[in-house]
């Protein structure tokens, strides 16, 4: 095992990590902008180094602080948690040409994974269900038209490389996908220094439906069964749960060995996670792979009780998972919130500030993943999420029930939250029902 670990990130998913080293009895040192200087997280661990001001490309993007911190702490490994430079392979690599462990996979397993077009490839050869669309990245206007003649409109560009809806766009007929094409690899340029697109068929109704997966350094891979993730606003997930509400079970369980088959086949360790939309016949077609922690991994954890970050470092450190897949069993149902800093009665306007009150649920069930405290600024630099509110019960109805009850209680003051929208969810019948798709909040949102 590791005597030093170097968190490189920020927040709720710093905290989650810390936590699960110090169990380990492994040292942590966590890194800082001087946006986070005074972040009540870093007094838990046992060291902290200011990497560069606010903008995370000063400071929690820049490769070579971020290095020079792990280089002058001595560490072992560095755990980039989520975002960030979570699924940049350089960064990996890095971690390699300076003999440092990266708690995560290879930059090789990363880039066969991570880059869409040549992750679709390696699916298709181990019998993951994918979308029809084109096989490579699309060089030029009339071959986007092609494709799209061929598969049907509406078609979705989707960029090569990175996610969270950029380089994401709609098409529903020939003049759009002409005029979106350039705009789509252009936002993907600035984004993730890759312009490459490319084109699949789009389903007007879907949900989104994700596979927890686990491979280590010896060949072995593992599934923690699904989260259904189709409470979205802007490719952006707000609730998350497991297991997914109204699917087949026994179709599914086939997806999710051809998944593990998959990452097995790239030599994956770490954490992963396969996204697929699930259509109204009950198909499943791959969005995507994560090759990373997700925010929403709480979930899974509650319904299996395996510590994903803490396997996460055992991987990396060379262990091999401890379990096999037929010990992997599904216990109860969990529901996740994302809490964020953001007003929705404002056009979700990010709400950064100081919190005057911060009271917090609790009871049997309940779990709350976060770095805030009463005092704590929320700074205007990052991601707004500042909390993940978890709850698990032995069914569906019994975890919705409890997870109204667990947001009643919740009460913040000096910043705008999402609780609200979050407490009108619960309540609608549609969502009690798990009768949603992708697109249901949005329509949920603007009809206030």
């Amino acid at each position: 095992m590791f005597k030093r670990v170097l968190i490189a990130n920020r927040g709720e998913i710093a905290l989650r990590i810390m936590r699960a080293c110090k169990e380990l009895g492994v040292e942590t040192v966590c890194v800082y902008s001087t946006a986070d200087r005074d972040a009540p997280y870093l007094k838990l661990a046992d060291r902290a180094i200011c990497i560069g001001p606010g903008p995370a490309k000063e400071s929690y993007l820049n490769i070579s602080r971020l290095i020079a911190a792990a280089e002058i702490a001595d560490v072992d490994a560095i755990h980039p948690g989520y975002g960030f430079l979570s699924e940049r392979p350089d960064f990996s690599q890095a971690c390699r040409d300076c003999k440092i462990e990266f708690i995560g996979p290879s930059p090789e397993a990363m880039q066969a994974l991570g880059d869409k077009v040549t992750c679709k490839k390696t699916a298709k050869e181990n019998g993951v269900p994918v979308f029809p669309g084109s096989k490579d990245a699309i060089e030029d206007e009339e071959e986007a038209v092609k494709v799209a003649s061929q598969i049907g409109f509406p078609v979705i560009i989707k960029a090569s490389a990175g996610g969270g809806g950029r380089g994401m766009k709609v098409c529903h007929n020939e003049a759009t996908l002409r005029s979106m094409l350039r705009v789509a690899s252009q936002e993907a340029q600035a984004a993730f220094g890759n312009g490459a697109v490319f084109i699949e068929k789009y389903l007007e109704k879907a949900r989104h439906v994700e596979i927890q997966m686990l491979g280590d350094k010896h060949g072995n891979a593992v599934y923690l069964w699904e989260r259904d993730c189709s409470l979205q606003r802007r490719h952006q997930k707000v609730i998350e749960e497991a297991p997914a509400p109204n699917i087949d079970r026994e179709k599914f369980r086939k997806v999710c060995e051809s998944a593990a088959k998959m990452i097995k086949a790239v030599g994956y360790a770490g954490a992963a996670t396969c996204e697929f939309l699930l259509d109204e016949k009950g198909d499943f077609y791959m969005l995507e792979v994560n090759t990373r922690v997700q925010v929403e991994h709480p979930v899974t954890e509650m319904i299996t009780g395996v510590d994903i970050v803490q396997q996460s470092i055992r991987i990396a450190a060379g262990e091999k998972i401890p379990f096999r897949q037929e010990d992997v069993k599904i216990n109860g149902h969990a529901i996740e919130c994302r809490i964020c800093a953001e007003d929705p009665a404002e056009g979700f306007r990010p709400s950064a500030g100081k919190i005057v009150q911060w009271e917090v649920p609790g009871g049997l069930g309940v779990r709350l993943d976060t770095h805030v405290v009463p005092g704590y600024v929320v700074p205007p630099n990052y991601d707004s999420m500042v909390a993940k509110l978890i709850v698990h019960a032995p069914t569906r109805a019994q975890a919705i029930a409890r997870l109204g009850r667990a947001l009643a209680e919740f009460a913040v003051v000096g910043i705008s939250t999402t609780l609200p929208l979050h407490q009108r969810i619960v309540e609608d019948p549609e969502f009690q029902a798990g009768e949603y798709t992708i697109h249901w909040l949005e329509r949920f949102v603007a009809r206030g």
